[in-house]
């Protein structure tokens, strides 16, 4: 591991600073005040920014929880009350931006605890370990293509190496230019690769995107595996909370933006948006009004398009905005979440996490009750276990209770014991709200700013002009848009960090 870090570090496979941050004052030196417009980790992580450097900030989240696709809550069972999750989330440790929030609230992180392994299960094929890869490319890469059975010396030779070329030569320009009008379906096509190989080691890896290969830029799927494989020195292992992510993360984070003299509303629907002389109203559900020379839009994307539709007047202001919505605010297929409360445990070697590869609808499993200390009290006390199943990009119309059975059936083809076991409570549920990396549609993506002065944008769909997916795209974007109103205000900005810029041998091209 410290060969691989050094090999690394010498390549240039280390953090890199994007925004050095500071340039003004420890707060901005006059009143100044801002909305958010969603909590989870996007507009959290711009409250947090905006808070400490003394902006009046006020987050409006329209769910009675904060998170987003990170949020948790209270669901009543028959034997007691316990949070729920919307869905298990790996803290990559590359997620430099997004552990730097985490650390307001826990400067050791010490409330994230190492998941070991991480299994790739399959009907058709032997388990494969990723979990213990060397951390630092390219060792890590060399020992994936010496130790995994997928990928033999010789499918090494009848790949086509000119086509597998652009996964090692990732540029934020160049990567896009190239490749996004393509599907990733037909960059994997054109590798040539054996059917196991694809499955297990790119098939998975591009459903954790909320999408499917058929509808993926090819672009984003190299962009992606430079950011977890090949761009990074921290490897794919991953950290998660070891309790809910409501208690955790989102009640201490309130909490730090309170004492910074900020506000968190939850249940409170931003309904429309108007601009002032001032600046910005935001009208909410109940017709209230938050007046503020800034507005941070970090919401998903069809909510985000939603708004834009439910306010008119922003053509005026924000027409490139406004004209980009129709296309952007089209999410992603749907992704299932079902958690089941068995009366038994599975096999004591089964690994808290596991990746399922070509299983018709599921694609994850976590043992909750291994993972946090609610559901490992409750199956202490009953005897029973806590098992999340999780399909990221399902078929679309079929009810929440036919794909979770979908996906237990599914799981007792890999996990024999599963079929012995009853069923004791269950909750599931179906939502299409994560981005979609549709071919083409980089180009017309928006970013961080918009074209209408003091209206910025965050999340995981919004351009971050870094390598960056997923939690740690969201708390990029929302710290991003909190520096444009410091720079502004003259208050200090925060810093900013990515993994490598560019691939391996994104030079020699």
């Amino acid at each position: 591991m410290a060969l691989s870090r050094l090999v690394g570090r010498l390549l240039g496979v280390r953090p890199h600073t994007v925004d050095p941050g500071g340039g003004g004052a420890p707060r901005v030196p006059h009143p100044v005040a801002a909305v958010v417009v969603g909590g989870g980790v996007a507009g959290m992580s711009a409250a947090v920014v905006l808070a400490e450097r003394g902006v009046r900030v006020t987050v409006l989240e329209a769910a009675k929880s904060l998170g987003g696709r990170l949020g948790a809550w209270p669901e009543r069972l028959a034997d007691g009350t316990q949070q729920v999750e919307h869905g298990f989330h790996a803290f990559f440790r590359q997620y430099y931006n997004w552990r730097a929030i985490l650390r307001r609230i826990d400067p050791a992180l010490g409330f994230l605890r190492p998941v070991p392994g991480y299994p790739i299960l399959s009907a058709r094929w032997p388990t494969e370990e990723f979990g213990d890869l060397p951390a630092a490319p390219p060792l890590n890469l060399l020992a994936l293509l010496a130790r995994s059975p997928s990928l033999r010396l010789a499918d090494l030779r009848r790949m086509d190496r000119d086509a597998a070329l652009p996964l090692l030569t990732y540029h934020p320009v160049r990567t896009y230019a190239d490749l996004d009008a393509r599907t990733a379906d037909e960059l994997l096509d054109s590798l040539r690769l054996p059917d196991r190989a694809r499955a297990m080691l790119f098939e998975v890896f591009s459903h954790s995107f909320f999408n499917h290969e058929a509808e993926m830029s090819a672009a984003e799927l190299v962009a992606q595996f430079h950011f977890y494989l090949l761009g990074n020195g921290e490897g794919l292992a991953f950290d998660a909370p070891d309790e809910d992510y409501a208690t955790a993360i989102w009640a201490p984070l309130t909490r730090h933006v309170e004492r910074h003299g900020g506000r968190v509303l939850t249940g409170t629907p931003a309904a429309a948006l108007h601009r002032t002389d001032g600046g910005w109203r935001v009208v909410g559900g109940d017709g209230a009004a938050y007046d503020a020379p800034y507005v941070v839009l970090a919401v998903d994307p069809p909510a985000l398009a939603a708004l834009v539709d439910a306010s008119p007047g922003l053509a005026a202001h924000a027409p490139r905005l406004v004209a980009r919505m129709p296309a952007f605010g089209t999410p992603g297929p749907p992704y299932a979440v079902a958690r089941y409360w068995f009366d038994g445990d599975v096999r004591p070697d089964r690994a808290v996490f596991s990746g399922v590869s070509r299983q018709s609808t599921l694609d994850s499993v976590t043992l909750y009750h291994r993972l946090e200390r609610e559901p490992r009290r409750w199956a202490e006390r009953t005897g029973g276990s806590v098992v999340e199943l999780h399909a990221y990009a399902c078929e679309p119309g079929v009810p929440a209770a036919e794909l979770a059975e979908r996906m237990r059936a599914e799981l007792a083809a890999l996990w024999p014991e599963v079929a012995g076991l009853r069923v004791r409570e269950l909750r599931a549920r179906v939502e299409a709200r994560a981005p979609a990396f549709t071919p083409g549609s980089h180009a017309a993506r928006p970013g961080v700013r918009t074209d209408a002065a003091g209206l910025l944008l965050a999340g995981d769909g919004i351009t971050a002009g870094i390598p960056s997916a997923l939690m740690e795209r969201a708390a990029a974007t929302g710290i991003i848009a909190a520096n444009h109103i410091l720079r502004a205000e003259g208050g200090a900005a925060e810093p900013v960090r990515s993994v490598r810029p560019r691939g391996l041998l994104a030079k020699r091209r």
